[in-house]
């Protein structure tokens, strides 16, 4: 099987693919893949020419962290939950995010999420929550790993600048839910940032590692618009 990767070695050098060789276990994730190349000290291309290790990024590889991030064969997923064995023989093609910049190979600068959210103050503070919390979606809106897979789909997100996308309105979502003296202000702000531009695809759904109803997230906020 040949694993087809878009390298970048520094923010500002120019992307290029390279074509390695691997037969390692089918039962292997594409985490596990990047692993068995990187393993030796000398590592070459398919065609033997010398070549540095794979840069990616992972912590957890339990799906649980969100860093292992990338776009395999297409489909923009977690390397960790994606393996071998389901492209049936198929070659694999691996790419960074191409909504976020890149820092190297499949290292992608994810800052943006977290900034949005600082920027707009979607935090807590004190703990006033509605009368009719809903504890259950409260719960799974929170397993958001910001992993910017949802990012990666939306047909709307371009760089964060104006649109911040499902991340954003689930976080909004939390902290309206849990702080009603700051409803209005983050409603306010939801509908700027999100809800006018949205195109509800609901693509962000699709691609959610951890299953995010990111649509329940949006009806609830869109009544405090």
């Amino acid at each position: 099987m040949k694993v087809k990767i878009l390298r970048q070695l520094s923010p500002d050098s120019s992307p290029y693919w390279e074509i390695f060789e691997y037969d390692g276990p089918l039962d292997n994730s594409v985490a596990g893949v990047l692993d068995y190349i990187n393993y030796h000290d000398d590592i070459s291309d398919v065609e033997g020419n010398a070549t540095t290790r794979i840069g990616w990024e992972c912590s957890c590889l339990q799906g649980m962290c969100g860093a292992c991030a990338m776009v395999v064969n297409g489909k923009p997923v977690l390397a960790c939950e994606t393996f071998v064995r389901d492209f049936h023989g198929k070659d694999i093609e691996i790419r960074p995010l191409r909504k976020f910049p890149v820092v190297h190979d499949l290292m992608v600068d994810r800052s943006s999420i977290h900034e949005n959210l600082k920027a707009a103050n979607i935090c807590i503070g004190e703990y006033r929550p509605s009368e009719d919390t809903d504890f259950e979606h409260q719960y799974t809106a929170a397993k958001c790993l910001k992993c910017g897979l949802c990012l990666e789909v939306c047909p709307n997100y371009v760089n964060g600048r104006s649109f911040y996308g499902a991340a954003f309105a689930n976080d909004c979502y939390l902290v309206a839910s849990r702080n009603q003296s700051k409803s209005r202000m983050i409603g306010e702000i939801y509908g700027r940032a999100f809800g006018r531009d949205c195109s509800k695809s609901l693509s962000c759904m699709d691609v959610c590692p951890v299953k995010i109803p990111t649509l329940s997230s949006i009806a609830r906020l869109n009544r405090l618009k």
